[in-house]
């Protein structure tokens, strides 16, 4: 794809997410008075954030039985489960280093009741299922949108141009000024603008990071290799779903929450007090899983050594 058409399509994919995205925010901005929701009984929700899950894995089981069987998705296979080991780790490092720092977990009848231990308490084991499925379910997506939904807009010959890539690493350095100009902006905005100024922007620290390394790192070398129509799809999808877990059930029924202080301080009080964090990851994870799915990708179709693909 020419450069030209390159940056319009990743600009309408921006457009298409402010036009949902700006209506959306000024109509929640109306709720002055936010309800609360009224909970009488000690166990509303038997096993509900473990039935939940499904939310992940029936979209996981359809899309795998189309990929796994699919003849000529052999080599995206390959790309497919490096990618998961290297994106999976990086949720259950979450988890275990800094999960009780971001999150709690009051309702202890939403789950099996089955906790892996980790820093400062133990982890209920649906987080760690979730951050599993939850990144195959998006790369799976991706492929599927990639190899099939709008595979017109895939790279023709993807082993050709890939041989023609110099080397991977090659520094952006749009991302990390982005990078540096969000993680500043939330920092003024929680001490100087938040109802909670007190601790640190912390989870939404580490988005930036888990985002904008990789982008910094790569971007520059796989841009063109990404399917972003097919990216645009997965991103919804998964936001869709997000917003029914999260705002409709997950928060709400207290399978979880957020620890305010290390929250940038924006929160939606329609959706009880639903942090910006917690829509703004799925930008995150489709973003960063997409772009590690590429670069493994390139190295692989290039038929260059680890060393040489990357590094030249």
């Amino acid at each position: 794809m020419p450069q030209g058409d390159l940056q319009k399509t990743v600009w309408v994919l921006f457009a298409m997410a402010a036009v949902i995205i700006i209506p959306a925010a000024l109509t929640l901005r109306t709720v002055e008075d936010p309800g609360t929701l009224q909970i009488t009984s000690p166990d509303p929700t038997p096993l509900g954030y473990t039935w939940s899950l499904l939310l992940f894995i029936v979209p996981l089981v359809a899309v795998a039985w189309w990929f796994l069987r699919h003849p000529d998705c052999s080599f995206q296979r390959g790309s497919f489960w490096r990618t998961v080991l290297v994106l999976v780790p990086l949720g259950f490092i979450l988890d275990f280093l800094f999960g009780n720092t971001f999150f709690k977990f009051t309702n202890h009848g939403a789950t099996l009741g089955i906790e892996i231990p980790a820093v400062g308490g133990g982890i209920p084991i649906e987080e760690f299922i979730f951050y599993l499925t939850g990144f195959m379910v998006v790369l799976l997506l991706y492929i599927w949108a990639d190899e099939y939904w709008v595979a017109a807009y895939n790279v023709a010959d993807y082993r050709k141009e890939a041989g023609e890539v110099p080397k991977i690493v090659r520094f952006h350095v749009h991302s990390v000024v982005v990078g540096i100009v969000l993680l500043i902006a939330a920092v003024v905005y929680k001490k100087f603008f938040s109802e909670v100024p007190d601790g640190f922007p912390w989870y939404f620290t580490y988005l930036v990071l888990a985002s904008f390394i990789p982008s910094a790192g790569f971007l520059r070398s796989v841009q063109r290799f990404i399917n972003w129509r097919a990216f645009s799809v997965t991103f919804f999808m998964m936001l869709l779903i997000s917003l029914l877990w999260e705002a409709t059930l997950g928060v709400p029924y207290g399978w979880w929450d957020y620890h305010h202080e290390v929250m940038m301080g924006i929160f939606i009080g329609a959706w009880r007090e639903l942090p910006l964090e917690a829509v703004l990851v799925w930008l995150a994870v489709t973003y960063t899983s997409v772009i590690i799915y590429e670069v493994i990708k390139v190295w692989r179709a290039s038929g260059k050594s680890i060393r040489a693909a990357f590094f030249g």
